[in-house]
């Protein structure tokens, strides 16, 4: 570290000269033990620029793929393998859910109402169980067509404008709905990659799903995933919402939970 640290107040050819005089008797092995036990965004932004044998392992794949192995970060298919290990790691590591409040656990926060029919939106415990035993609460339809939105914006979230364009990672979208049993209703989703003006680029928005009255289905998920949708994708937009078919007073309408939006690896399939 204070090798680094010193290396860094000197001229690029000075400091070459200096870290390979250094290390001239250190296996690169052991250098790369030590880059192996440093936070990963601290090998690229520092270590990296120390001299050209430390840029060499910190752009080695097998770097990355030993990193992967240690912290157990592996493809969901054994069988194909990343492209781009460094890439890989990062993605999977920085992998989260973008949606604010998908659970309905602090209410209706975080979500923009679109449209608010009949008795409007509502939060409460979930009538029937969820595969996931943490998610209790869900949102509500009422018998006006009941629509809420998020507008995800990836620069904010960490995702610039660079690393969009060139790597166009694959982005995967979930959302979990299900009707109450004594009453039809209806389900919808859309969701909008959309450029700097917001304007969509790639649109996902299936059929409208219905349910009879006097029904048993339990929760069913929707999923999507967003590739090769080419540059300029600043924004997502993910809007979701129905309806019940019996216009029956209260909140009688289709629920929706779990919601979710993350950008993963684009060997997961």
């Amino acid at each position: 570290r204070i090798m680094v640290r010193v290396a860094k107040g000197i001229s690029k050819p000075e400091r070459s000269m200096y870290i390979s005089e250094m290390l001239a008797d250190v296996p690169l092995a052991v250098v790369e033990e030590i880059l192996l036990n440093l936070p990963a965004h601290q090998v690229v932004r520092v270590c990296s620029l120390v001299c050209r044998e430390w840029k060499e392992l910190v752009d080695s794949a097998s770097h990355w793929r030993e990193r992967c192995r240690r912290e157990r970060i592996q493809p969901c298919d054994a069988s194909r393998t990343p492209d781009d290990w460094r890439l890989f790691y990062f993605i999977t590591k920085n992998r989260r859910n973008l949606l604010k409040n998908p659970r309905a656990e602090d209410k209706l926060k975080g979500w923009k109402i679109v449209q608010n029919g009949g008795d409007c939106w509502v939060a409460e415990e979930n009538r029937k169980p969820f595969p996931d035993e943490t998610v209790t609460k869900c949102y509500v339809t009422s018998y006006g067509l009941c629509l809420k939105q998020q507008l995800i914006y990836l620069k904010k979230e960490g995702y610039s404008d660079a690393f969009m364009d060139q790597l166009q990672p694959h982005i995967k979208i979930s959302d979990w709905y299900a009707p109450r049993f004594d009453c039809g209703c209806q389900y919808e989703i859309c969701v909008e990659l959309l450029d700097q003006r917001k304007k969509p680029i790639c649109t996902f928005q299936p059929e409208k799903v219905f349910f009879e009255q006097w029904n048993d289905e339990p929760w069913c998920q929707m999923t999507h995933v967003f590739k090769d949708y080419g540059p300029g994708v600043r924004f997502i937009r993910f809007t979701h919402g129905g309806v019940d078919t019996q216009f029956w007073a209260g909140w009688f309408g289709i629920r929706v939970t779990n919601s979710s939006v993350e950008i993963c690896p684009a060997e997961e399939r």
